[in-house]
């Protein structure tokens, strides 16, 4: 397994004067540099050290998700995506600096399809929200990573949690003789096909 580089060995740049100023001409107080903001978004569940990012973009949609990847890029900072900062891997520690896309409030779900276990939704909707919002159509997720945790991080992790479905008794339980037998062979399938029908 690889071990991590320390935070200490990586180059980190300034964030440069160009970027700041075109984020926060964009995005008004929707970015944030201010070290408490920073120190929130620098900081996870795991075991690692903080490491902060050197400014906060709270994104609305898709398109300004586009807009800051595309200004990141431009400028050559990273960026790192937020959701519930609840994972336990370390992967939004901001190591060389950059930009931390906090993403938990692009929080709607965009369409429910009961008919096609399909539910549509932003990515930081989360599990228990997006329970609560399918809990009338027969559909349920039972996905449970032990946190609250945003459906955007968990595909971006796949870290479905010690609830997935990944024996064929839980299968069978949450839906598996509707046709969803395949999550009983296969615990890493995507979240976003794990919405079942209700018992």
């Amino acid at each position: 397994m690889n071990h991590p580089t320390p935070h200490a060995a990586l180059a980190r740049r300034p964030l440069p004067a160009a970027l700041r100023d075109a984020l926060q001409a964009r995005f008004g107080d929707r970015f944030s540099t201010s070290a408490g903001v920073c120190e929130h978004h620098g900081r996870d569940e795991s075991p690692f050290p903080p490491a902060l990012p050197d400014g906060v973009v709270f994104a609305h949609s898709t398109e300004e998700v586009a807009e800051v990847a595309r200004l990141c890029n431009e400028h050559g900072v990273p960026l790192i995506p937020y959701g519930a900062g609840s994972s336990l891997e370390g992967h939004l520690l901001a190591v060389a600096g950059g930009i931390s896309l906090d993403l938990s409030q692009m929080n709607k779900v965009l369409a429910i399809q009961p008919e096609d276990l399909t539910v549509t939704v932003q990515p930081g909707v989360t599990r228990k929200q997006l329970n609560q919002e399918i809990k009338d159509t027969g559909l349920f997720f039972p996905i449970d990573p032990g946190a609250d945790a945003s459906l955007g991080g968990m595909c971006a992790t796949r870290r479905p949690g010690p609830t997935r479905c990944a024996t064929a008794p839980c299968a069978k339980r949450a839906g598996a003789d509707r046709g969803h037998r395949r999550w009983a062979r296969d615990p890493h399938r995507h979240a976003r096909t794990q919405v079942v029908g209700g018992l």
